[in-house]
C-alpha cells in the first residue's frame, strides 16, 4: 500500500507535465490536418463504411444495426491498439529527456495510455451519431458506457507498462506486436457476431480468453441492447484491469533501474 501511495504521490506531482505531454501528441498527431481532431471521429466512421459493405452485404452477417456493432468493437480496439503500441516506444522515445532530468519513468507509457484514451472518446462521437443516423433505440445505459472505457483504461496501462519496458530490451517486440494486433481482430467478436463461431468450441474458447472481448461485450450490452452487466461480468473486467495492472507496477519496476543502459 506504501508503494502504492507512492505512485500516487508521484502522479500528482507530475500532472502538469503529464497534460503537457498530452496536449504535445495531440499537436503533433494532427499537425498541419486540415480537419484536426475531427479526424478521430471522421476515421473510424469511413472504416466503418468500408467494414459494412464487405461485411454486412458479401459475407451477410445478419446482425442487426452492422454499422454500430462494428463501431462499437472497433473504438474500443483501437484504444487498445493505439495505447499499447505507442507506450511500447515511449520509453526509447523519451530517452534524451531521461538522461537529462530526474521523471518517474511509468509517466511516459501512462500518458500515452491516456491520449488514447482522449482519442476514442472523440471516437464515441462516431457511435452517437450513427445510433441517430439509424434511428437505432436510444437507451439510457448509454450513459454508463465510461465504466467499460474505465474498466479497459486499466487493463491497457497494465499491458503498456510491461511493453514499453521489455521492448527497450527487445526491440524485435515491435515487430511481432504488429503481427499480434492483427490476429488480435479476429480473435475478438468485433467484425463477426458470436453466433457466426458458435459451432467451433475451439474458436469460442479462443474468444473468450481474450480480456477484449469481455470489454466490448459489456459496452454493447450498455449502448445496443439497454441492458446493465451483472456483478460476473464487473469482476471479471475489473479482474483482469487489476492484475494487468499489478503485474505492468511488477514489471516495470524491476526493469526500469536498467533503462538507462539501453536507452
Amino acid at each position: 500500500m506504501n508503494r502504492l501511495k507512492g505512485y500516487f504521490n508521484a502522479l500528482a506531482k507530475y500532472r502538469y507535465l503529464l497534460e503537457d505531454l498530452i496536449s504535445r501528441d495531440i499537436k503533433v498527431k494532427y499537425r498541419r490536418s486540415v480537419l484536426g481532431l475531427v479526424w478521430s471521429v471522421l476515421n473510424p466512421l469511413l472504416m466503418m463504411m468500408v467494414i459494412s459493405a464487405v461485411f454486412s452485404h458479401i459475407f451477410r452477417f445478419e446482425v442487426e444495426n452492422f454499422p454500430i456493432y462494428y463501431l462499437t468493437g472497433s473504438t474500443l480496439y483501437n484504444f487498445y491498439s493505439e495505447s499499447t503500441s505507442s507506450a511500447m516506444t515511449s520509453m526509447t522515445g523519451a530517452g534524451a529527456l531521461i538522461k537529462k532530468v530526474y521523471i518517474p519513468k511509468y509517466i511516459f507509457p501512462l500518458e500515452k495510455a491516456l491520449f488514447a484514451f482522449v482519442n476514442m472518446l472523440f471516437s464515441m462521437i462516431a457511435v452517437v451519431l450513427m445510433i441517430f443516423i439509424l434511428r437505432a433505440p436510444v437507451h439510457w445505459t448509454l450513459l454508463l458506457s465510461p465504466i467499460p472505457m474505465l474498466y479497459m483504461l486499466v487493463f491497457c496501462i497494465g499491458i503498456g507498462l510491461i511493453l514499453s519496458a521489455l521492448s527497450v530490451f527487445f526491440r524485435d517486440l515491435l515487430h511481432l506486436y504488429g503481427v499480434f494486433l492483427t490476429a488480435l481482430v479476429y480473435m475478438a467478436p468485433i467484425i463477426y457476431p458470436m453466433e457466426a463461431i458458435a459451432g467451433n468450441k475451439l474458436l469460442v474458447t479462443v474468444v473468450k480468453c481474450n480480456p477484449l472481448y469481455y470489454y466490448i461485450d459489456y459496452f454493447r450490452q450498455l449502448v445496443m441492447k439497454g441492458t446493465i452487466p451483472g456483478l460476473t461480468e464487473n469482476l471479471i473486467c475489473i479482474g483482469f484491469a487489476v492484475v494487468f495492472l499489478a503485474l505492468g507496477l511488477w514489471v516495470f519496476k524491476k526493469c526500469q533501474d536498467k533503462f538507462i543502459l539501453y536507452i
